[in-house]
């Protein structure tokens, strides 16, 4: 459960959030949702490399920090794609958000890390500001409140590991669907930054097939 002060200013800020539901019945994945969602552990992952040259290379000339750009372009290939924009809810209902946003961890000068909420915003800029406000709060606080919503993306960066598969801690007794993605420390290889990117999503609600559409949209903006 959410605390409800954390609630109360989740829809303070997002009067107009509106939750709308997928005609489950007519879906395609019907079936893979109704095989899957009765796993104790629906989440499949996978892991891949990217190529963050170019993005590297531009958020270095803008003056950027290179995760918050980077977590724009995933968030932005994540809103694109709209099998990354559904949540199962208590009543085995299909959400569809409108748009998904950051849960990030947010590391701290003392070693330890705090939860954090970045709205997405199609503007780099507007997105970059938000996100410099909130990693600043979290960096000056000691709390562990996670996101008040499920229309986020759980993140994770770890910038001192070229991991090759990772894992996540899960509470079974816990309805879970919300993906999970996270960074890795790049390598040079051949004269490219390579970094390591691990994608956790529920197969109730999607297939390989889109982790794949997401891997290749996230490639082709961190290229542009």
């Amino acid at each position: 459960m959410f605390p409800v002060i954390a609630l109360k200013a989740y829809y303070l800020k997002h009067p107009n959030s509106i939750m709308k539901y997928l005609d489950i019945k007519s879906w395609n994945r019907k079936e893979h949702f109704k095989f899957f969602n009765q796993y104790e552990e629906p989440f499949f992952g996978i892991t891949l490399e990217v190529d963050c040259t170019i993005a590297y290379q531009k958020a270095k000339e803008s003056g950027s920090s290179f995760f918050i750009y980077y977590l724009h372009k995933s968030l932005q290939a994540v809103n694109e794609i709209e099998a990354f924009r559904y949540r199962i809810d208590a009543q085995d209902r299909v959400i569809i958000h409108d748009t998904i946003n950051a849960g990030a961890t947010i590391n701290r000068p003392d070693g330890t890390f705090g939860f954090s909420y970045i709205d997405y915003n199609a503007t780099f800029e507007i997105f970059e500001a938000n996100a410099k406000i909130e990693i600043e709060r979290v960096q000056k606080s000691n709390e562990l409140i996670p996101a008040p919503s499920d229309d986020v993306v759980f993140f994770s960066s770890i910038p001192w590991i070229n991991f090759t598969s990772i894992s996540h801690s899960r509470s079974f007794k816990m309805k879970d669907s919300v993906p999970k993605i996270s960074f890795g420390k790049y390598l040079v290889k051949d004269g490219k930054k390579m970094m390591p990117v691990s994608i956790h999503v529920n197969h109730a609600l999607m297939d390989g097939f889109h982790v794949g559409k997401y891997a290749a949209l996230f490639q082709e903006l961190l290229n542009n």
